[in-house]
């Protein structure tokens, strides 16, 4: 993704909702909605164990010894979930030119249901440090724990939870690949944005099944960081405003406004994008955005520094509980 923020248009309120708001302690039983349907409860323990088992196989850059590890691990846990697994080989070109291998994986959750609903999340991991302070640090590949890692967490908890969807309703998961392989900071060359969001690409211009449609798409990135705040991004209040509307709703109302923020934040390219431009699925993306930071993302984006101390239990069951809402009413 080119992941520095295009900050377009962002709206500033005079006063800003408390981080730790409302409580988000589990509850032990499952939550009821206005249309009596039972919705899981998101267990946040589950999801940090999933992004610590991705953190733990080390830096998933593609064609990597960690990323074919981490294919496995993915791919099985959807499998034991209920999916029906596909991945979708492909190649790409890099920003210097050279071809890449894509895979990515996806679970086909209620394949026969005609009502869809996407949700993703990239689970590579960057091949360069290149926003590290330290400058002999650039060409180490990260660790991602929040950048990759925990979207993927999140949605492994969900898909675990898939069981008592109601067969009406379909969930695709889509772990893109090759998301996280833009053009470094120090690169000499020409500057390109096109560069980011290769796996994401790939898939809207060869869907795994052929005239794929969805209902609607939610993409999480960067959603595990403590204290993270979810302002409302251009692009996806561009193409899907109804469904931020929704989301930032039932946010709201389950107690998450200190992290689900009511204002516009940056123009963000990432995977959505080519959701929603290129297959025309209405995408919005639920992603850290920081506007006191000069990237728009937290101190430890794109740096060495994003492992495990840099998630948080109680982000990700803001996100996850939300998604699981949205979904289930």
């Amino acid at each position: 993704m080119q992941k520095t923020t295009q900050i377009l248009l962002i709206i500033m309120f005079l006063s800003f909702f408390a981080c730790n708001g409302k409580s988000t302690k589990n509850s032990n039983q499952n939550i009821e909605s206005q249309q009596n349907t039972t919705v899981p409860v998101f267990n946040q323990d589950s999801a940090y164990s999933f992004v610590k088992k991705q953190v733990d196989f080390g830096a998933r850059v593609p064609n990597s010894v960690a990323h074919t590890a981490c294919l496995e691990y993915l791919s099985g846990k959807l499998q034991k979930f209920g999916a029906k697994v596909i991945i979708q080989n492909g190649e790409g070109t890099l920003y210097n030119g050279k071809s890449i291998d894509i895979k990515n994986i996806i679970g086909i959750f209620n394949p026969t249901a005609q009502r869809r609903i996407l949700l993703a999340a990239h689970w590579d991991s960057r091949p360069f440090a290149d926003q590290d302070a330290d400058i002999s640090k650039h060409n180490t590949p990260i660790l991602g724990a929040n950048d990759g890692a925990s979207g993927v967490g999140v949605l492994l908890e969900i898909a675990r939870n898939l069981k008592t969807l109601p067969q009406n309703v379909g969930i695709d998961i889509i772990f893109f690949d090759v998301e996280d392989y833009g053009i470094p900071e120090f690169y000499k060359g020409k500057y390109d944005n096109d560069t980011w969001c290769i796996g994401s690409k790939y898939w809207a211009n060869n869907p795994h099944k052929k005239d794929y449609k969805a209902d609607y798409g939610i993409l999480l990135d960067m959603v595990g960081a403590p204290a993270a705040k979810f302002y409302q991004e251009y692009y996806s209040l561009k193409y899907a405003q109804n469904i931020v509307d929704k989301v930032w709703k039932n946010a709201n109302n389950s107690g998450f406004d200190g992290y689900f923020i009511n204002q516009q934040g940056g123009a963000i390219m990432d995977d959505h994008l080519p959701i929603n431009e290129i297959i025309k699925i209405p995408c919005i993306d639920i992603i850290q955005f920081d506007p006191n930071t000069k990237s728009g993302f937290n101190q430890y984006w794109h740096t060495t520094k994003d492992d495990m101390s840099n998630i948080d239990r109680n982000t990700l069951y803001a996100v996850g509980q939300t998604v699981l809402i949205t979904i289930f009413i």
